[in-house]
């Protein structure tokens, strides 16, 4: 099928200029052979909230984020959305199934309009990773750190509070973001909900817990970023309640 005969909501696109060139995964590759792989990757936009992977779906390509941010997400028995985490521009997603060959673990949205998305076939992506040591080399210290990050916080639902774990999923936001000594800029704002859903509480107790912090000075809010204004003392407070468990 050509691109003028795919359905509107499988239409495709020419990629970027720059092509792969930001996904830091293909950094060891040589311009030219990311050029080779572009060239075999559907190129998308998405819109917002529009589904890139669909959980138990038997899709396998691995999909690398060009342009805008995506979230890994899944939902409960009840409907209740269960976040995982942002993938920012640069990143792969999905390539979990696309190694081991088994269904989705969890669904893939775009969190605004524009996402550019390259999807990648399986087989190419795993000739990629057998022929490029330094390149198997940074998949397995990505999934290491997906492991990692399962076991935090797989220990945090386990063993803390709700408010504890508001504590922890801010102070990992704010790891992330842009630095200023003790401070620490998280941007753009997380909503609410998003913390929520991440952390297995409700928008309220969220709510609760930043107006708590931000009587105490801890943090503070500017239109365009949520500021922790004294970072060590937030992973003091997380530390020190992680400890006593």
């Amino acid at each position: 099928m050509s691109k003028a005969e795919l359905p509107k909501h499988e239409a495709a696109t020419d990629p970027p200029p720059a092509g792969l060139d930001r996904i830091a995964l293909l950094r060891p590759l040589t311009p030219e052979q990311r050029a080779a792989v572009a060239r075999q990757c559907r190129w998308r936009r998405f819109s917002a909230d529009e589904q890139l992977i669909d959980h138990w779906g038997d899709t396998r390509d691995v999909a690398f984020v060009v342009e805008g941010r995506v979230r890994v997400l899944s939902h409960s028995a009840g409907g209740r959305e269960i976040s995982f985490s942002d993938i920012d521009a640069g990143e792969p997603v999905g390539e979990m199934s696309a190694l081991d060959g088994r269904p989705r673990s969890a669904s893939v949205v775009a969190l605004a309009d524009g996402a550019l998305v390259a999807f990648l076939p399986a087989r190419p992506f795993q000739e990629l990773v057998t022929g490029h040591p330094e390149l198997a080399q940074a998949m397995l210290l990505r999934l290491c750190d997906k492991l990692r990050g399962a076991t935090d916080r797989i220990m945090e639902l386990s063993t803390l509070g709700a408010n504890n774990r508001v504590h922890a999923e801010l102070l990992r936001l704010a790891k992330r973001g842009k630095r200023q000594g003790v401070v620490a800029l998280i941007a753009p704002i997380p909503v609410h909900s998003d913390i929520a859903a991440r952390v297995s509480t409700t928008r309220e107790t969220v709510a609760r817990v930043l107006s708590d912090l931000t009587r105490d000075g801890m943090l503070e809010r500017r239109p365009d970023a949520l500021v922790v204004r004294d970072l060590p003392r937030l992973e003091m407070l997380v530390e020190d309640v992680r400890g006593a468990v």
